[in-house]
């Protein structure tokens, strides 16, 4: 059984339990992080120095960073189906997880922070309005891809939806990106799977 230390519903730890409940494996949640407090603990720090989460043991190994966790997991588990047999394939669905790491996540956050974190009185509204331009910016350069091919991945789910999948289940929330047709057509069938239903689209905090 892996062991599995986060919080349900950071987006970096969903992208963790997504990949690992499509690998159909089981897995030991420690709540840490957040509300659950604990990264300062000495234990915790053992495993990661840095105090962050998501942070995974399975067999001895102990890992840290969400994508090269979930790069782990589905090339160990799901080789073939999540981490595509092709190297040309797999190198672009890669792509796609650095994207979203180096691109995606700094306007997401500012988006969390100012619109679910920050009570309407404390708002920075220029930080937030700056945050909307650019992930709907980034969002337009998804719909791009999407209206080529079913995934980010190619034809099949893949390494390269993961991320971009609970990224943008926290934009579509926010109401960015409800006007792009691919991007919601692909939305709808991640929704259409049990584990992303179950582990991602869940109430932002």
């Amino acid at each position: 059984m892996i062991k599995i230390w986060g919080r349900a519903n950071s987006t970096n730890v969903k992208k963790v339990l997504w990949c690992a409940k499509e690998c159909d494996l089981d897995w030991q949640l420690v709540e840490l992080g957040g509300a659950f407090g604990g990264l300062d603990d000495p234990q915790f720090r053992k495993l990661n120095p840095l105090g962050l989460v998501p942070v995974i043991e399975d067999g001895g190994l102990v890992l840290t960073e969400s994508n090269a966790i979930v790069r782990y997991l589905a090339g160990q588990y799901a080789a073939g189906k999540l981490f595509a047999a092709d190297p040309r394939a797999r190198a672009r669905a890669d792509a796609w997880m650095d994207w979203i790491q180096t691109s995606m996540m700094g306007p997401l956050f500012a988006l969390i922070v100012g619109l679910v974190r920050t009570s309407p009185e404390e708002r920075d509204l220029a930080a937030i309005a700056a945050a909307r331009a650019r992930a709907a910016e980034l969002l337009h350069q998804m719909e791009e891809t999407l209206q080529r091919q079913e995934f980010l991945s190619g034809a099949e789910l893949g390494i390269g939806d993961i991320p971009a999948g609970c990224a943008s289940h926290a934009l579509i929330s926010l109401g960015i990106g409800k006007e792009l047709p691919a991007v919601m057509r692909w939305y709808r069938t991640l929704l259409d799977r049990p584990a992303y239903r179950e582990l991602v689209a869940i109430a932002l905090t």
